[in-house]
């Protein structure tokens, strides 16, 4: 199958964050699968496990991993919160750090929080509109902050990999909390 005919029949809704097609995947992120990665485990253990957090969609094409090979996939991340926490994605570095990704926002607004490998961590802000190069090296999590879904697409090379391990073993050196009835980003502590 060529990539022209696996993009044949693809349909995207850009608002509503929907990617239909026969080459279209789709995963799910329930709040069961990232408890442990919420500061506040006692209130992520009295929230249901199947609460859903975020789904992604995406096409990749069947030789995505020869260098030069795009992926192309929509993230809808669910409003709500883990004590005082955001809802996030797990976030990960890219197995290869040369290989840099795309994220621009179609609604909702939340974070973008970036690490480097020395656990520097800064956000930035997504809305509408926004655009966000994500340098390879960096670590990258977004956050919905706001009070309805979060949808955003992406783009990445499709060798770049992924180290989640990372990210599980050390977290991220901080976290979006609500403080004060905002959100900041509020640096973690190290024990």
């Amino acid at each position: 199958m060529t990539d022209a005919m696996e993009w044949t029949g693809m349909q995207i809704d850009w608002m509503h964050g929907e990617m239909l097609g026969h080459a279209v995947r789709t995963s799910h992120k329930l709040l069961g699968d990232m408890r442990q990665r919420f500061a506040d485990h006692e209130a992520a253990e009295r929230m249901p496990a199947e609460t859903l957090l975020y789904r992604v969609r995406w096409f990749q094409p069947e030789n995505a991993n020869e260098p030069g090979r795009l992926n192309w996939g929509v993230t809808v991340l669910e409003p709500g919160r883990v004590g005082d926490e955001y809802f996030m994605t797990q976030g990960h570095f890219h197995a290869d750090p040369s290989r840099a990704e795309f994220y621009t926002v179609a609604s909702g607004e939340g974070m973008l929080v970036l690490m480097d490998r020395a656990r520097r961590t800064w956000a930035e802000s997504m809305r509408p509109g926004t655009l966000h190069a994500i340098d390879g090296s960096h670590a990258h999590r977004v956050v919905n902050t706001g009070d309805v879904p979060l949808i955003f697409w992406a783009c990445w090379p499709g060798d770049a990999g992924y180290d989640y391990q990372s990210i599980v073993e050390h977290g991220f050196g901080a976290r979006v909390r609500m403080c004060n009835g905002i959100p900041q980003l509020v640096p973690e502590v190290q024990e």
